[in-house]
């Protein structure tokens, strides 16, 4: 019972609900757009089964009463329409009536407002072309300007103002072209203003090529303007600093041995500098740089500045590489050099100019390292070139011309202390120019001398020599003239060459910015060089020819002497020039003493030589008869010749020093007795009579008697004679025929016979025998030898075995 009362509580809430949704769904239908009804019907199908047959129903009562509604309304309004339609047709005739008045009206106003109209539309017409007029004129006014603009750029370009032609484009674009951009002109034109910044682009880029080509056939006069600037400021102050110096200082030596001349207080130099013309000529005044600026302008404006500035250093730096390629034969002549320098300095003046005068197109930077680059190259080409040069004064030229161009450029803010550098090489190099200048000047002054001592006949002459060379001898002053001086014509040459020397030596260290003792040294260093190569190899080569004889070379040991007498003159003369005292503690000495003691000492050695080959082509002329049988009664006659020439050749040594004179006599003296002693023992003579030997025995006293004679002073009693001691006692050993004596005290100190060796007496006395047999043979041809003869044949054949087992006791010994 409860659980029907239940279902039946529930079926009719159900009911309500289902109800109550169907209402809200005719409300929403009613009040909604027919467009939107889809999802309200959807619901109606999405609730319980058939709840769309119940909404049916209620849409079909809901009609109904709708229906019901509408009825009433109609039947409630039905009279009002009836009277409506009433009045109306009342109303019919009235309205037709009107409708004919109006039509009248309408026929006549038409016909009245036709001429208006006309007239109007006249009037409409005007005004719509004076609205066009004005709307012209307005845009016409706006585009003026861009055609004026326009035709600017037209004329820029035509007069090559490409600069303001950018400028004037970049208006065009920005301010004018934008307010009339709706026109097709406009458009035309703005199509074609990148076309003519290419263009300008190209032109100002062909400008630049002019320009890069015009400063490369340029380079060589801006370079000789920027050096002649140079070379005329560095002249300048070198007078100022000279005049400076001269009022404060003593006298220096000039160039040429003289002091300079002055005039009015100015030296000869300021009076030149003084001629110079004032104007000062500039890069910028030889070559326009207005294509560089404007190209450099327009590619900034056109926001393409750095393609452009890396065109230029990129053409630059291939231009620097054609600079600093140097001509095959640029070493011949010094205008080589000075070509090759302007053009490198002309190149550095324009990047110096374009440097400073625009902002970044090349850098300091860029610069340094063009000239990093370059001196590399310069100094290679300047070592090889100068090395190929043999003229002194070309290297001299190259060397100012050196110390010009690196003063030009160091004006310009460049590092040249590497070009300083190389010139101690270039030194080194114009040293060895003057020092074969120098072989070839002492040659000819070698080759003209007489060698003979200087004749002079005044006292003008005299003075004459020592100016030239200082002489200073107490005893020869005091002799009349005519007198000779001791020193032949070569030595006051020599020494005034020397000097000349130092003064070409001294124009190479001027202008290397180095001080005073470095100069000093400097020449010191290259007359040393002079004086222990040059001159000593000329000494040496002089002193070794075949046609210098005995009294050349007597006169070659008197010179060197009195040229290293004057060594310390030189050490005053180069104190002089450079005011830097010889006490310094760095100061070179000169050499000049080993120099010409050397020389002296191969003069004594080529003395004695020369003085033995004379001994020996009088020895070739001995002509001994060796199988003679008495001697001449006097000595042999090219002995005697040989005495003679001795003699008077001694006399000449007298002008030797002593130990000279002394060493040479002593020497001649041993050649001789050796020569002598050889030609007795010569292996190819087989045999010797005893006249022979007597004849013999002559000869060495004529050369004992020349030896006692004294040729030579200074020796102490018979020291010159024991030159031939060996032979003396030989001969005495075999004129006496002494072998009892020789062999009883041979080997005692107090030997009568100590000078002879068993082997020579052994030697000479087979020879002696042979010669005895020999003629005694021709005496005896048909007899038997007489006693005499036997005897001595047998005292001499004892005499070999005992001489024989001397010499083979003193070989064991040995």
């Amino acid at each position: 019972m409860n659980t029907v009362t239940l279902r039946a509580n529930m079926a009719e809430s159900e009911s309500l609900e289902t109800i109550t949704e169907h209402e809200r769904i005719l409300q929403e239908i009613e009040s909604t757009d027919t467009a939107c009804l889809g999802p309200t019907l959807r619901s109606v199908y999405d609730d319980q089964p058939n709840a769309h047959k119940r909404f049916m129903e209620k849409l079909d009562a809901r009609i109904r009463n709708h229906d019901r509604e509408i009825e009433k309304m109609c039947n409630f309004h039905h009279q009002g329409f009836v009277d409506a339609i009433t009045e109306l047709l009342k109303v019919r005739a009235d309205a037709e009536k009107l409708m004919g008045q109006v039509s009248d009206t309408n026929r006549r106003l038409q016909d009245a407002g036709r001429e208006v109209t006309a007239q109007t539309e006249e009037v409409i017409r005007c005004r719509v072309q004076q609205r066009n007029m004005a709307t012209t004129v307005e845009k016409l006014q706006l585009c003026i300007p861009v055609l004026e603009m326009y035709s600017k750029l037209k004329e820029q370009l035509e007069s090559k103002r490409y600069y303001s032609a950018l400028k004037t484009m970049e208006q065009l674009e920005n301010i004018y072209i934008p307010r009339v951009s709706q026109y097709r002109f406009c458009q035309i034109m703005a199509e074609t203003l990148p076309k003519l910044r290419e263009e300008i682009k190209e032109i100002s880029m062909s400008d630049l090529k002019d320009f890069l080509e015009s400063i490369r056939k340029h380079s060589d006069k801006i370079g000789e303007t920027a050096m002649r600037q140079a070379q005329q400021h560095r002249t300048f102050n070198s007078a100022v600093q000279k005049q400076v110096t001269l009022s404060c200082a003593k006298p220096l030596y000039g160039l040429n041995g003289r002091t300079p001349l002055h005039h009015n207080g100015l030296s000869t130099d300021t009076a030149e500098e003084e001629e110079i013309d004032e104007e000062v000529l500039t890069a910028q005044d030889l070559v326009d740089f207005s294509p560089v600026y404007r190209c450099l302008h327009i590619y900034t404006v056109l926001g393409d500045r750095e393609t452009f500035e890396n065109y230029y250093r990129k053409q630059r730096k291939k231009q620097a590489r054609l600079v600093l390629q140097p001509q095959s034969n640029m070493h011949e002549t010094v205008e080589g050099y000075r070509k090759y320098f302007n053009q490198i300095v002309g190149f550095f003046v324009v990047e110096d100019h374009i440097l400073h005068a625009t902002q970044g197109l090349v850098t300091r930077a860029f610069t340094d390292e063009l000239w990093n680059m370059a001196l590399s190259k310069i100094i290679a080409v300047l070592r090889t070139h100068s090395s190929y040069c043999n003229d002194p004064d070309l290297v001299l030229e190259l060397k100012n011309l050196i110390v010009i161009f690196a003063d030009t450029l160091q004006g310009y803010g460049f590092p040249v202390n590497r070009l300083f550098d190389l010139l101690f090489e270039v030194r080194d190099q114009y040293n060895e120019t003057l020092l074969k200048k120098w072989a070839l000047v002492f040659r000819d002054i070698f080759e003209q001398d007489n060698y003979s001592p200087i004749p002079v006949d005044t006292e003008e002459e005299y003075k004459a020599v020592v100016s030239r060379f200082p002489f200073h001898d107490a005893e020869i002053e005091k002799q009349q003239f005519p007198k000779k001086l001791p020193m032949s014509q070569s030595v006051p040459q020599i020494y005034s060459q020397v000097k000349e020397f130092i003064y070409a030596s001294l124009k190479f260290s001027e202008s290397l910015h180095r001080s005073s003792t470095e100069i000093d040294d400097m020449l010191r260093k290259s007359t040393n060089l002079l004086l222990t190569r040059t001159l000593s190899s000329c000494l040496q080569n002089l002193i070794k020819k075949p046609h210098i004889g005995l009294t050349e070379l007597v006169q070659i040991i008197i010179n060197t002497t009195h040229l290293e007498h004057a060594c310390k003159y030189l050490e005053d003369f180069i104190t002089n020039i450079t005011n830097v005292s010889p006490e310094t503690v760095h100061t070179t000495r000169l050499y000049g003493l080993s120099t010409f003691k050397d020389a002296r000492h191969a003069a004594e050695g080529e003395i004695y030589t020369k003085l033995n080959q004379k001994i020996d082509e009088f020895i070739q002329l001995a002509d001994y008869e060796w199988g003679m049988a008495e001697s001449d009664g006097r000595a042999s006659g090219y002995l005697m010749d040989l005495i003679n020439f001795l003699r008077s050749t001694f006399q000449v040594f007298t002008h030797l020093p002593g130990k000279v004179a002394q060493t040479a006599c002593m020497s001649a003296c041993k050649h001789l007795a050796t020569s002598l002693m050889q030609m007795l023992l010569d292996t190819e003579l087989k045999q010797i009579s005893m006249g022979a030997i007597q004849q013999f025995n002559l000869d060495v006293i004529q050369c004992e008697l020349f030896a006692s004679s004294e040729p030579v002073p200074g020796f102490q009693g018979d020291t010159l004679q024991l030159a031939f001691i060996d032979l003396r006692q030989l001969l005495d050993l075999f004129m006496v025929w002494d072998w009892s004596t020789y062999l009883a005290d041979y080997g005692q100190p107090t030997s009568k016979y100590l000078r002879v060796n068993p082997s020579t007496a052994l030697a000479l006395l087979e020879k002696v025998n042979r010669g005895m047999k020999d003629t005694s043979k021709k005496n005896n041809i048909f007899s038997q030898f007489r006693k005499n003869d036997r005897d001595r044949q047998k005292l001499i054949e004892t005499v070999v075995k005992q001489l024989r087992s001397l010499v083979n006791g003193m070989s064991q010994h040995s």
